[in-house]
C-alpha cells in the first residue's frame, strides 16, 4: 500500500510539473496541418511537395461549353459581325418562350417589355436616350455582338447568358423590332 501511495504521488508530482510549463508556448501540436499550412506558390509555381498549382490553360485550347468569339471588340469588329454574322438557330415558339424569359430577365428593365426603351430604369431616371428599337438600325449579328460586349452604356451580359440563349434573346429583340414597325 505504500508503495501505491508513493506512485500516485510521483504520478501527481510528475503531471504537476509538466503541466505547470511555460503557458506562453504551445507544448504539443494535436493537428499539426492546423499550425503549420502547406504553402503554394502563385499561377504554377510549384508547392511544398512538388505539385503544380493554379495553372493557367494551354494556349488554344477552348472551355467545355464555351464557343469562340471570332469578332474583336472593336467598332470594326462590330460593323463586321452586324453584315455578316447569322444566327445558328432556327425561328421557333421553343426559342422565342425562353428568348421573352431571358429578355425579361435582363434586359427589360433598360429596353422595356416592348423593346421601347421605356423600361423601369429609364422611368426612374436612372439611365435616360434608350433606344427604341424601331429607331435601330441592327441585324441579327449587331444584337448579339451587343450582347456579348456590350455598347455604349450598356455592359456585357455575355456571363449570364450562355450562346443559345443570347441567340434566342436576338430572336426575341428581332420579334420586338418587327412588333413596334
Amino acid at each position: 500500500m505504500k508503495k501505491f501511495v508513493k506512485i500516485i504521488v510521483a504520478l501527481v508530482v510528475v503531471s504537476s510539473v509538466v503541466s505547470c510549463g511555460n503557458k506562453r508556448t504551445r507544448q504539443l501540436q494535436y493537428m499539426p496541418d492546423m499550425y503549420v499550412s502547406v504553402p503554394y506558390g502563385p499561377n504554377g509555381a510549384s508547392g511544398i511537395d512538388g505539385r503544380m498549382v493554379n495553372q493557367n490553360p494551354v494556349a488554344g485550347t477552348i472551355a467545355r461549353g464555351q464557343v469562340p468569339f471570332e469578332y474583336e471588340n472593336t467598332n470594326d469588329g462590330y460593323n463586321k459581325a452586324k453584315a455578316e454574322l447569322k444566327s445558328p438557330l432556327k425561328a421557333s415558339e421553343e426559342n422565342l418562350e425562353n428568348g421573352k424569359k431571358m429578355y425579361t430577365i435582363y434586359c427589360a428593365v433598360c429596353h422595356g417589355k416592348k423593346g421601347d426603351g421605356d423600361g423601369i430604369l429609364n422611368q426612374r431616371d436612372k439611365f435616360s436616350g434608350i433606344p427604341n428599337y424601331a429607331d435601330r438600325d441592327i441585324t441579327e449579328g449587331s444584337i448579339y455582338y451587343v450582347i456579348m460586349y456590350g455598347r455604349n452604356l450598356m455592359g456585357s451580359h455575355a456571363s449570364q447568358l450562355n450562346n443559345k440563349e443570347r441567340w434566342q434573346v436576338v430572336q426575341y429583340v428581332e420579334k420586338l423590332r418587327n412588333d413596334l414597325k
